[in-house]
């Protein structure tokens, strides 16, 4: 994308979502008078939500299209590598004929033809011109989208070489006092520390695909397998640094955040608690903060307003270096947290970097092995690693929870 494109792409943004306000205001005034909202109005406002979700995936998209026409090329070159060989083209006389039939078939069509020409191309006999017409193979495996929550990219991650890592935390202080010139000074105490230790948790994954797949495939399972265990093992470590319970896995940040609001209204989000979140933390943690929703909740956020009436999200394009941000502070979707609904806790908010850590002790390992299944025909692939996660400054972070 050049810069006259992401200026369009910003231009276009900006449009979209004074369009949003507009219609949502409509929709509100609706709402006062009638006590309900017009169908068209509500369809419309979803039609423009729509147009504000392609923002969010316009990242992934210009990489999809960037592998896609790398792919393309890669596929155009082996292409032209089969037919500058010597002898791609030769056939029988037969076959010959049989292409001469087919080719003027797609140029003039089944009317144009001879009635011996019609019985030489019989498409549903592959004897005769069925191998002419043989349907297209993609090779291109349809998978749906795996979402899983980036935690990564705003906590802070180190890597270490033994079973867990301990951190040295201050858990008491002493306070200063005041005393006059002369006056008697005695200890002031309270300072204590302790220590933090986070252990490294396995997880892993078990395939086994049979040895006449792996030779017969027209892909490259290993391949496939690779990738696969990549999206696979970053969605259970993203589902458990958000909702982990410490048992055998990361200790999750809903699980220890130090610092709570609950919502005024049952089963639903408003402004006000959203910024009764943002000053629930330190002011210095404030500095770094993020906030982390998943999709619907960001729905339910574009349409809220403070009491200026003003909309408290502004969208954003990462192109030019500014992303979406509520209240002032960048957003992170996490598709792990729960939606909005009585009881659960489908907002975060602090400064992630200081209040969680990812320790790495193994990266992701994939053992190729053919001994164990051999009996069987099959290849087992053992994929594996080991890392943990857990809240370190609780203080940093604070939820709001759904009454």
């Amino acid at each position: 994308m050049d810069n006259n494109e992401v200026k369009s792409a910003v231009d276009s943004l900006g449009k979209t979502f004074e369009t949003f306000k507009s219609t949502n205001d409509e929709r509100l005034k609706q709402i006062e008078a009638k006590g309900s909202s017009d169908p068209i109005t509500e369809e419309k406002l979803s039609k423009i939500e729509k147009d504000l979700d392609k923002v969010a995936d316009m990242e992934k998209s210009m990489k999809a299209q960037s592998d896609f026409q790398k792919e393309s090329q890669e596929a155009m070159a082996r292409l032209e590598t089969i037919i500058s060989r010597p002898e791609f083209g030769k056939g029988s006389h037969v076959e010959s004929k049989q292409r001469q039939v087919f080719d003027k078939w797609m140029r003039k069509g089944k009317e144009n033809l001879s009635p011996d020409e019609v019985k030489v191309l019989t498409v549903s006999n592959d004897n005769t011109a069925g191998y002419l017409a043989p349907p297209e193979y993609v090779r291109e495996i349809i998978k749906g989208i795996i979402e899983f929550s980036p935690v990564r990219s705003v906590a802070r991650v180190r890597s270490t070489a033994q079973r867990s890592i301990q951190v040295p935390k201050r858990t008491g202080t002493f306070s200063a006092q005041w005393v006059a010139e002369q006056g008697t000074r005695s200890e002031t105490t309270g300072y204590s520390v302790g220590l933090e230790e986070i252990p490294a948790h396995e997880v892993y994954a078990l395939v086994d695909i049979s040895e006449q797949e792996l030779e017969d495939s027209v892909f490259n399972l290993e391949a496939e397998m690779n990738a696969e265990f990549v999206e696979q093992f970053a969605k259970a470590e993203g589902n458990a640094f958000i909702s982990g319970d410490s048992v055998g896995k990361p200790q999750g940040l809903i699980n220890n955040a130090g610092n709570n609001i609950t919502t005024a209204a049952n089963d639903a989000l408003a402004a006000d608690d959203l910024i009764g979140a943002a000053h629930n933390v330190k002011s210095e943690y404030m500095r770094n903060a993020t906030w982390m929703f998943n999709r619907s909740t960001l729905s339910a956020i574009r349409k809220l307003k403070d009491g200026a009436n003003q909309y408290i999200f502004q969208p954003g394009l990462y192109q030019m270096g500014v992303g979406s941000s509520l209240l002032g502070h960048p957003i992170v979707e996490a598709s792990d947290l729960a939606n909005i609904g009585n009881g659960t806790k489908p907002v975060l908010f602090g400064d992630f970097r200081r209040g969680y850590m990812i320790v790495d002790r193994v990266a992701l390992s994939i053992m190729r092995d053919p001994f164990t299944q051999a009996q069987a025909g099959n290849v087992r692939y053992v994929a594996r690693r080991r890392v943990g996660g857990q809240v370190i400054l609780p203080e940093a972070i604070t939820t709001i929870t759904i009454q």
